[in-house]
């Protein structure tokens, strides 16, 4: 009993990290309608400059418990600076934008922010040293209980007090209130509301940095910390419920003691008891603990999915003149072929997550769940009964459409965010199952050493892999004039409206959600083909991102908007990372000023170009 006493403590000091977080995350999303990708890196900023001011800078300032608290202190607000220029320089072009191009230009900003702090910090860990005062134990139901977590466990309500006061006690805090309703009416009033978001962005990121700054005794500051605190913080902001400051408060409880007993009863699941208690849930309260339906926020955020008309990009000429190029970089050798295949891969992939995006408005974070699953699936079906391409590619077809089939029923009864977030808890289970799950999967050690292709057999594969490209552009083009096509637009727009005209409204999704999961598992397979290898990366965070880049970047309403968003990223990704240490941050920076400059993506700016 008093092992679960602890380790509940432990998870009620986690929790505090979490809410600050959340909260921030969740007033920034009230206030604006942004979903802030890039908030974990405000989280690791503020966990550097301050490990850095106390260690070596000011180094005498970590033998002060004050100073070391306004250390803490300036890390916040350090990072509450960098949100204000994010905001005057990025966010505020992306106010009534949708969901989804926020979220790619934010992880544009992650990208930049990264490779920045990376550049004036350094790439190494940072030790700073406990908290002074604070550095001893106390005796708790005969055991020991760190005083540093005492702390933090007390500062958590304390915050959401605060919170609490300054957004119902001031005219300030009122006045956010309202722009979170109806920013409109308020600036009707006579209140301008642009000092409002910046303000709100402002608090936003301080909080995160804060967060950030009291992690610091308990672990070093390092770059990695900005994904891995960004996916639990929309797990808790998602669990309490979009804009639910007190609803952040409770999700936060209850997913950091699942965390903490997780580790202690089911250390290698922990990941998985998370995701899950978010699925559990969304599946019972599918807006959340405390949420309430976003159509209260901005309306001009309400926008749609429409594929470009078929006609201009249907002609045979298109088709050829892909083909043509395909053979190009077929001759023009091993590395240009390595490359056309990469990229031909990432292309039926971010097909796959397209046709949900474009015609049925259902948005996954989290697609990288069935790359993952035909990669491992393919694997081992090659290594444990020595099956060929095309059985290997079925039976990883057939992994993800189990997973999907089971799945789609909970994600059908979703939507936008919402939705999103749950797919994004798939994903992280079939990552940490993949990464925990050793005897199966080899862990971090991934499956090797797969013969799927060999050096005979690349020129076919290759001609497989553009074939296969083709097929689902033309694929995607039919399914956009088709009565299934249409049926998945009318869903899109007026879902009400279809049902009541005795549409299937749940059955559509739940087809176009299953048909997608199972190209995007084709993709995965062979992706495991053409490596010989597969790893846990594969249904990472990461992986599901690149799908959206590819799409949005391109074009998601355009029919070849892929290729050119998969073409762009893969270059990018091999060109420009041999001789530029940064490239990722040139990478995000560009992002950013697709995502502001032509929502529409590439070709949608230069169609845009050509008009008159």
């Amino acid at each position: 009993m008093t092992f679960i006493a602890i380790q509940a403590l432990n998870g009620l000091s986690y929790a505090t990290t979490l809410f600050l977080m959340a909260a921030g995350l969740t007033l920034i999303f009230g206030v604006t309608r942004i979903v802030n990708f890039a908030h974990g890196s405000f989280f690791m900023l503020g966990a550097l400059f301050t490990a850095h001011w106390i260690t070596h800078w000011y180094p005498s300032w970590g033998e002060s418990a004050t100073l070391y608290a306004i250390a803490m202190l300036l890390g916040a607000i350090c990072a509450g600076i960098v949100g204000a220029m994010a905001e005057f320089f990025l966010l505020r072009r992306l106010y009534g934008v949708p969901e989804l191009y926020q979220l790619v230009a934010t992880f544009g900003l992650t990208l930049a922010l990264h490779d920045a702090m990376r550049w004036g910090f350094g790439p190494e860990e940072v030790f700073a040293p406990r908290f002074p005062g604070l550095k001893g134990s106390m005796a708790l139901w005969g055991d020991y209980f760190p005083q540093y977590q005492l702390l933090t466990i007390i500062l958590g309500p304390l915050v959401w007090l605060g919170l609490h006061g300054l957004l119902h006690r001031t005219l300030f805090g009122q006045r956010l209130r309202a722009a979170t309703q109806d920013r409109a009416m308020l600036a009707a009033l006579g209140v301008n509301p642009k000092p409002l978001m910046l303000g709100a962005v402002v608090l936003g990121c301080m909080l995160a940095g804060l967060g950030g700054a009291l992690q610091l005794p308990r672990e070093p500051a390092n770059l990695q910390m900005d994904v891995n605190v960004v996916v639990e913080t929309f797990v808790v902001v998602v669990t309490g419920g979009l804009g639910s400051i007190a609803g952040a408060f409770f999700a936060a409880l209850l997913i950091g003691l699942v965390h903490a007993l997780g580790i202690s009863f089911f250390p290698q699941a922990t990941l998985v008891l998370v995701f899950l208690t978010m699925a559990v849930v969304l599946a019972l309260r599918p807006m959340g603990l405390l949420g309430k339906p976003l159509g209260s926020g901005p309306k001009e955020i309400a926008q749609k999915f429409i594929l470009a008309p078929a006609q201009s990009s249907w002609s045979a000429m298109t088709f050829v003149a892909f083909g043509l190029c395909l053979a190009v970089l077929w001759l023009a050798g091993p590395y240009w072929q390595s490359l056309a295949a990469d990229a031909l891969i990432l292309m039926i992939f971010g097909i796959s997550l397209q046709a949900m995006m474009a015609l049925g408005g259902l948005v996954s974070f989290g697609h990288a769940a069935f790359f993952g699953l035909g990669a491992y699936g393919a694997a081992l079906a090659h290594r444990s009964w020595d099956a060929s391409l095309p059985w290997a590619l079925a039976a990883g077809c057939a992994l993800a459409l189990a997973v999907a089939a089971l799945f789609g029923a909970v994600v059908v009864r979703s939507g936008g965010v919402y939705l999103a977030m749950l797919s994004l808890a798939l994903a992280q289970v079939v990552w940490a199952m993949a990464t925990q799950w050793v005897g199966l999967t080899g862990g971090d050690n991934g499956v090797i050493g797969l013969n799927l292709v060999v050096q005979d057999t690349r020129p076919a594969f290759y001609l497989l892999l553009s074939m296969l490209a083709l097929l689902s552009v033309w694929a995607l083009g039919r399914l956009s004039r088709s009565t299934l096509g249409a049926a998945l637009q009318a869903v899109r727009d007026a879902p009400m409206r279809a049902q009541a005209s005795g549409l299937p409204v749940n059955w559509i999704k739940y087809r176009i959600f299953c048909e997608s999961a199972v190209l995007a598992s084709l993709a995965g397979g062979l992706f495991a083909a053409h490596k010989g290898a597969v790893f846990p990366s594969v249904a990472s965070v990461a992986t599901s991102l690149d799908a959206l880049l590819v799409v949005l970047l391109g074009g998601v309403h355009q029919l070849w908007g892929v290729a050119a968003g998969s073409a762009v990223l893969v270059w990018a990704g091999a060109e420009l990372g041999r001789g530029f240490d940064y490239w990722r941050g040139a990478l995000g920076v560009f992002v950013m000023l697709i995502m502001v400059a032509s929502p529409s993506g590439l070709l949608g700016w230069l169609q845009k170009g050509k008009r008159p």
